[in-house]
């Protein structure tokens, strides 16, 4: 098993660029297509204490996200990881995680920097 997950949409042209990124850098990581396999709450709560903002794992301007009139601004984590596991098609990506950390790959050079 890779010591590097992505959680990957193959449609988001992010992911794809993240993707050949560690490619490149002979990185075969575990794949997760979270809109497949959505993420557990403990699978959130995991991304936000290696370094993500919950707020940062949202993508605010989806139909999922708007859906659920939350105010991004106003929400507590709890609200806003609770409201993710409901909604993983307003999951932010790709996220990566390695060496006990985890970055958003936009850009997808951000990536590197865990690595």
């Amino acid at each position: 098993m890779s010591d590097v997950k992505i959680y990957y949409n193959p449609s988001c042209s992010k992911c794809r660029q993240t993707m050949a990124l560690l490619e490149e850098n002979k990185i075969e990581p575990e794949v997760i297509e979270y809109l497949q396999t959505p993420p557990a709450r403990e699978d959130l709560v995991n991304i936000v204490s290696l370094g993500i903002p919950a707020k940062d794992l949202v993508r605010s301007h989806e139909d999922a996200w708007t859906a659920l009139g939350i105010d991004l601004i106003s929400a507590s984590d709890d609200e806003i990881l609770d409201a993710l596991v409901d909604a993983p098609g307003a999951i932010q990506r790709p996220i990566v995680i390695s060496n006990g950390k985890a970055t958003l790959g936009r850009p997808p050079e951000k990536v590197l920097d865990i690595l």
